[in-house]
């Protein structure tokens, strides 16, 4: 073989038995996992000892703005910190970006995410701009880290379908150009009508297509911003179950509970999932409120419990949105497992599913897991369990990427512990 790593214990939705915490081997060849056994017998060229860490498939990312980050203070910074301010802000940056500027932030960005195991994002690009800038940039970084990392592209018209004149013939020409996914903003739209029929023209253009979609959806403090039932009904309605999410869905934080007892069903019948956004959502919602002040974040539980698929994104870092973020997704779930109240153990686990297991699922990622056959993507973190992994946004000790070690770090549970001292890490980083 040419890597197993010995003696690791898998997260409970990779394990065999849910009840199972007894530690095993994963053997690797070439890109692939090629056996998960108690003790293999076999050696191989390299070989990592566990010593009983997690070991989990990587970070997944189920929303991010890779053509904003690490745009922060251009040209000037957010003051109001409002979500309008800042799609104002990028309405002003979007005349003086270039292409090399986007490609070099995007590759810094991507770097750090290696760094922190996050081999996998959906990250949604602006069509509304004539040139498509931002589209080209971003389908030359997806061809630069496609040997170890995953990106998936969404056609975002950020300043509306219908709003902007030209925004529909270009997302139709991003999608020609390789762009993955369908995007949607239907509440920003100059009506409620208008939102819907934008939901309706993005999805029949979708199902002609083949395609998956993701539309900012509700992104509101309004319980009359109801896109979302649009979205579901078109879904049902042309076939495209299970190929939906709907992002952000924060109006549903303060919708009436009766109504939300009809759309949740809705939705699950639909297979439309969901994508929470914790650490943006809990920024830039409730900012007209004096107090009480509402959090802002959509009905997680609620949802899981309705059998929906829910995932958690990062959506921004560093842009005109959010001043900080580092591409931790443990910081992710961190932030939603507490603005959600979801403490019981087994709700913890599932935060941690939101930024892997259903964030894969949700993007279609095929091979993911740690399983035989499974890609050989994974990640050892400094941490017995998933609960103490969030706990502690635990040290990434070593991150592989089709079979290859690509990031190294120390371990820092001891030193913390006993010295105090920051974590010092030092990661290398495949790239051709």
């Amino acid at each position: 073989m040419d890597l197993i790593i010995r003696r690791a214990v898998l997260p409970r939705s990779a394990a065999r038995s849910a009840q199972s915490t007894a530690p095993v081997d994963i053997g690797i060849e070439g890109e692939r996992i090629v056996a998960v056994e108690p003790h293999i017998g076999a050696q191989a060229r390299e070989e990592i000892d566990a010593d009983g860490s997690l070991v989990t498939p990587p970070f997944v990312d189920a929303h991010f703005h890779m053509d904003a980050t690490l745009s922060y203070g251009l040209p000037r910074v957010n003051a109001s910190g409002t979500l309008l301010e800042g799609i104002a802000l990028w309405g002003e940056l979007k005349p003086q970006l270039t292409q090399e500027a986007l490609v070099e932030r995007a590759l810094q960005y991507c770097d750090w995410a290696v760094a922190r195991g996050l081999l996998a994002i959906r990250t949604h690009v602006d069509v509304c701009d004539e040139r498509l800038l931002a589209v080209e940039a971003l389908l030359e970084v997806r061809r630069r880290v496609a040997p170890y990392m995953q990106l998936q592209l969404v056609a975002f018209p950020q300043d509306g379908l219908l709003r902007s004149p030209r925004a529909f013939d270009n997302m139709k020409r991003a999608i020609g150009l390789g762009v993955d996914v369908v995007g949607g903003i239907p509440h920003f739209e100059r009506t409620m009508a208008d939102g819907a029929e934008s939901v309706r023209m993005l999805c029949e253009f979708a199902a002609q297509q083949g395609l998956r979609v993701d539309m900012h959806c509700d992104e509101s403090d309004d319980p009359l911003s109801r896109h979302i039932e649009t979205l579901a009904a078109q879904t049902h309605r042309l076939g495209l179950h299970g190929r939906v999410a709907g992002s952000h869905l924060t109006s549903m934080h303060s919708m009436d509970n009766y109504y939300v007892s009809k759309l949740l069903p809705l939705m699950r019948e639909a297979g439309v999932a969901a994508i929470a956004n914790p650490l943006i959502n809990i920024t830039l919602q409730g900012r007209a409120d004096t107090y009480p002040k509402r959090r802002g974040m959509t009905r997680v539980p609620e949802m899981l419990a309705a059998g929906i698929d829910v995932a958690f994104g990062h959506d921004c870092v560093m842009d005109p949105w959010y001043s900080l973020g580092s591409g931790d997704m443990l910081e992710v779930a961190h932030m939603g497992l507490h603005v959600a109240q979801m403490t019981g153990l087994d709700a913890m686990r599932a935060c941690f599913d939101a930024v892997t297991f259903n964030a894969a699922r949700i993007l279609g990622l095929d091979g993911y897991g740690i399983a035989p056959g499974c890609a050989a993507n994974c990640v050892m973190l400094d941490a017995r369990d998933e609960v103490e992994a969030i706990r502690l946004r635990a040290a990434r000790l070593a991150v592989v990427s089709r079979g290859k070690v690509v990031s190294r770090a120390p371990a820092a549970r001891a030193a913390l512990a006993l010295e105090g001292r920051p974590q010092q890490v030092d990661f290398k980083l495949y790239r051709r």
